[in-house]
């Protein structure tokens, strides 16, 4: 569905076209698994739409709410442009070829600190700063330094001709050298005035070195707005890896910045629009494109005011919106968060009594959960569980209560989430509110599909019957570690104090035979439904007799030399028991060649077996003592292999149950 189609339709409408889609992929997914042999209890599967899963969700936050946990604020976080909401680090993808427009840049110091240090390079000395997003320039707020870092005043004296400009280069140093009569003077890290003298193709000679403390309060000139702007301590975030040791800052656009912005009390600004447009409080850049037109027209103005130094392309990891695949950035809004803090010591706690396969994925989410931040948990999409909050019309206070939240969980239950859309505001507010109902507008917003998918061991594991809570296993790919198994364990840890699962199990991915990720585009993609019924040349043997010879002589069937051939679910399901699934996989077209030679033979030798024990009598037994030493030999090997076996199952590790019959003698 294209924008202008989503736009025009409905919420109720939007949000019945998308359960008939969520519908019917669950029921393609259910065939498919089906074919596969997956057992399950497919008369009866969870559904996070269903309005009793719904319910349990909104049980979970309630909980959340009343303890404190869930607040709304105005932070920055990862914004969506192209889909028009916020989006939660586990709906990122990180692209590692994505090219950013870098600049270097120069905001001059208008009054140096008390120190008296830079008095005598006034009024030609400047900041130099470096940043991958220069479109946040216009909500610079000050410029941080590393108190530990040394600092230095470097004097410009000329350009080296050997430098060229190639590579995406433009270099603008020309101008600021013939900007003024005097020669400019940039302060930049010490560790960096090698680099940076080759990288911008300068010489730069140091007059004046000092720590980053000495620079705290300097004020300079904003280079867009012309405002006194002050340098101010930053974290250990800022290095002399890349840049210039200085960091301009915009509370509004970065988490860093937004933590420093609270440090000086700075104002959080972000002139930025739902749809990634500069607002009118970016003032002639307004309405442009913040990823495109926008980005330049700020380049092209620092250029025009002799405030660039140099621009260049610069290729970096990046993040993308997971469903549109466009990039995002980082925007303050207004949203509602789980304050993690409350209870990450405790979900740390319930992660060593946790059983870990492979035991490297404890590590894994340790960390995760030890540095993340507040959980950013609305969302601006029509679809999914809303935001049970009333806000006053006038003061836009929220009006979220456990009486509320436990009211609209009743009217869910019933109805399903469809109802915050249709029913009006009167009915939605318990009997305390109603006379009030006419000062209330009902919140837009709906839950992070991770608090939806979190949730599931409150309306699955503690509320069906047959189930433990917490769960006895939890299975999932390894990106789940900050995405399912995450949520699932800060809801529990937050609502009931212990985690979801007793165990989890953690898989790699699939890729093709020379170790690539599959692509369409590239063709390498592997189709399990062709696996198992065959692709469009498939054909079926007419010498199968002939062919059950050859395979127990370990020959090859030279009748069936096809690119897709339908192997079936076992040779499948055979190749997934094969591998270490704890790792990333191999497969292809001789892979499963092979994997299928090796199904023929070991259902041959178990048809054979199976064939001479067919008029066998348990009470025809011969006792072990009176067997023969090389069936006694035969029976310890295979007792071997039994108890090899059930330990390959205890501990999840398949590949070596497949390892012990593909060698048993």
């Amino acid at each position: 569905m294209d924008k202008a189609t989503s736009d025009a339709l409905t919420p109720i409408k939007l949000r019945q076209k998308a359960a008939k889609f969520a519908k019917a992929t669950v029921n393609a997914q259910m065939n498919s698994f089906k074919r596969i042999g997956i057992w399950a209890d497919w008369d009866n599967p969870y559904l996070t739409l269903s309005p009793e899963y719904e319910a349990a969700q909104l049980e979970v936050f309630g909980q959340m709410v009343m303890r404190g946990y869930i607040y709304r604020g105005r932070k920055p976080v990862h914004w969506s442009p192209s889909s028009r909401t916020a989006l939660a680090e586990a709906e990122l993808e990180y692209s590692e070829n994505h090219v950013s427009k870098s600049i270097y840049a120069a905001f001059k110091i208008t009054s140096p600190s008390n120190s008296g240090l830079l008095d005598e390079f006034l009024p030609n000395v400047c900041l130099a700063i470096w940043t991958t997003t220069p479109w946040t320039i216009p909500a610079n707020a000050v410029v941080a330094v590393n108190p530990e870092l040394s600092y230095a005043v470097v004097e410009l004296q000329s350009l080296l001709e050997s430098e060229s400009t190639s590579g995406g280069k433009q270099r603008k140093l020309g101008s600021i050298l013939s900007s003024g009569n005097e020669k400019p003077f940039i302060i930049v890290a010490s560790d960096l005035v090698s680099v940076l003298e080759s990288k911008w193709g300068v010489k730069l000679v140091i007059r004046k070195s000092f720590p980053g403390s000495v620079l705290e309060y300097c004020r300079y000139l904003h280079p867009v707005n012309g405002n006194e702007c002050s340098v101010v301590i930053g974290g250990d975030y800022i290095t002399t890896e890349s840049g210039t040791g200085l960091v301009h800052t915009a509370p509004g656009h970065g988490q860093e910045d937004y933590l420093t912005g609270l440090k000086y009390g700075l104002p959080i600004v972000s002139p930025v629009d739902d749809e990634g447009n500069f607002t009118a409080e970016a003032g002639q850049f307004s309405g442009l494109s913040v990823l495109g037109a926008g980005n330049a027209a700020v380049v092209k103005y620092l250029d025009e005011h002799v405030s660039l130094i140099l621009e260049e392309p610069y290729k970096h990891k990046y993040p993308y919106d997971w469903r549109s695949k466009e990039p995002t950035i980082f925007r303050a809004t207004e949203q509602w968060f789980a304050s993690v803090d409350g209870f990450r010591d405790a979900a740390l706690d319930a992660i060593k009594r946790v059983t870990w396969v492979p035991s490297q994925g404890e590590n894994r989410i340790v960390n995760m959960i030890s540095g993340r931040s507040d959980w950013c948990i609305s969302r601006q999409r029509t679809w999914g569980v809303p935001i049970p909050v009333f806000y006053h019309v006038d003061t836009q206070e929220p009006l979220i209560t456990e009486k509320t939240i436990e009211h609209i969980k009743g009217i869910v239950s019933e109805k399903g989430s469809d109802a915050w859309w249709y029913m009006p505001t009167e009915e939605l507010l318990p009997e305390k509110y109603r006379d009030k109902a006419s000062e209330y507008r009902k919140g837009t917003d709906t839950m992070d599909v991770w608090f939806d998918s979190g949730s599931s061991w409150a309306a699955v594991s503690a509320k069906r019957d047959g189930l433990n809570f917490p769960a006895d296993v939890y299975l999932e790919g390894s990106d789940q570690h900050r995405g399912w198994f995450q949520s699932s364990l800060l809801t529990s840890i937050a609502t009931t104090g212990k985690a979801p699962y007793s165990s989890v199990i953690t898989h790699g991915f699939v890729l093709d035979e020379e170790g690539f990720k599959m692509s369409k585009s590239v063709g390498n993609v592997v189709d399990p439904e062709k696996v198992i019924v065959g692709g469009k040349n498939s054909k079926v043997c007419c010498y199968r007799n002939l062919c059950y010879f050859l395979v127990l002589r370990s020959e090859i069937c030279l009748n069936l030399v096809q690119e897709e051939p339908p192997y079936g679910a076992d040779v499948l399901r055979l190749w997934v028991s094969s591998v270490d699934y704890t790792g990333d996989v191999l497969i292809g077209s001789q892979i499963l060649r092979q994997m299928s030679d090796m199904y023929r033979k070991l259902r041959g030798t178990m048809r054979f077996l199976l064939a001479n024990l067919h008029d066998w009598k348990p009470e025809n037994s011969v006792p072990y003592s009176d067997l023969p030493k090389i069936d006694q030999y035969a029976l310890f090997q295979l007792e071997n292999v039994v108890a090899s076996m059930k330990d390959g199952y205890d501990n999840y590790q398949f590949y070596k149950i497949y390892q012990v019959c593909n060698i048993f003698p």
